[in-house]
């Protein structure tokens, strides 16, 4: 017997265009710089020691990072003191945020979907990727649905061979 079966890859002849987060990934090392290590006691920032302190550091070490500025300590930290540490990492660094961690990839990603071209993406039907093995901030899958909904024929969350539906078109 002689049985000749054709493999039919169903998805690739689907039209799904397939939107994956990872390849907008904002490549450099991310480091969180909390001010604590800057208080006198753990509990106040002294001028006269942090502007020396600012001073004297080597800032070169943040070159071409992604830095979010913090204080996770219970203390009143004065504005210009963050201020001061922005002024010395804007040459250097990458990018420099006030917040967490979280934060600095909610806004990285945020300024990578700023510069998509999301006309190539008019009329299509997308799969948003949801899985893989760099974390995507919800924020970022939220403002990429916000600026596909306006343009795009459906868009879909998951694998092209397993979709939840999020949006269609109604022409």
């Amino acid at each position: 017997m002689d049985i000749q079966e054709n493999i039919v890859n169903k998805v690739a002849q689907s039209g799904l265009v397939s939107f994956d987060f990872a390849e907008l990934y904002p490549q450099g090392e991310r480091i969180l710089y909390d001010i604590k290590d800057n208080l006198f006691h753990g509990l106040m920032l002294r001028e006269k020691d942090f502007r020396e302190f600012v001073k004297e550091h080597n800032w070169e070490q943040y070159s071409g990072k992604h830095i979010a500025i913090t204080c996770s300590a219970d203390a009143i930290v004065p504005t210009w003191a963050y201020m001061l540490l922005a002024n010395r990492l804007a040459p250097v660094a990458k990018t420099v945020v006030f917040g967490n961690l979280e934060l600095l990839e909610t806004i990285l990603f945020e300024r990578e979907l700023e510069k998509l071209d999301i006309e190539k993406y008019r009329d299509q039907r997308i799969v948003i990727k949801g899985c893989g093995e760099i974390a995507i901030p919800e924020s970022a899958f939220i403002d990429l649905t916000v600026r596909l909904t306006g343009v795009s024929k459906s868009i879909m969350y998951g694998e092209p061979c397993s979709t939840v539906p999020i949006y269609k078109r109604r022409d």
